[in-house]
């Protein structure tokens, strides 16, 4: 895939599959975050608020993935999150089982308040 310059045209290269997939991740974050802004970072379909990181997400050859995950969510949403678990930060999925639209509405939630919280220090 050659370097999308918006989030719309990094979705529209993909294969079929994948990309109904990153279409209801991206309709579900924007839901949960109607404030944020959606960019390209590292090449990848990236949320910020207040021009900050808040989430991405991204289609490989044979999973998703949506990032960041933080220990704060592992310990608040535990059995939840177990599936998807992948390395520092990644939380993984297929196009035939994706992450429920209610757990990633909590993940940006969380996202959220942990932003604010910082932001508030």
């Amino acid at each position: 895939m050659d370097k999308p310059s918006s989030v719309d045209e990094y979705i529209a290269a993909l294969p079929e599959g994948p990309r109904a997939a990153l279409k209801k991740l991206q309709k579900t974050i924007k839901a949960a975050a109607p404030q944020a802004t959606e960019t390209i970072s590292y090449q990848m379909p990236t949320l910020k608020l207040d021009g900050r990181f808040l989430v991405s997400y991204a289609a490989f050859k044979n999973h998703c993935s949506l990032f960041p995950w933080t220990e704060t969510m592992v310990e608040e949403f535990g059995d939840e999150l177990q599936p998807y678990l992948s390395g520092k930060g990644t939380l993984r999925f297929t196009v035939d089982a994706p992450m429920p639209a209610t757990l990633v509405r909590k993940i940006v939630k969380e996202r959220i308040r942990e932003h604010e919280a910082q932001t508030h220090r």
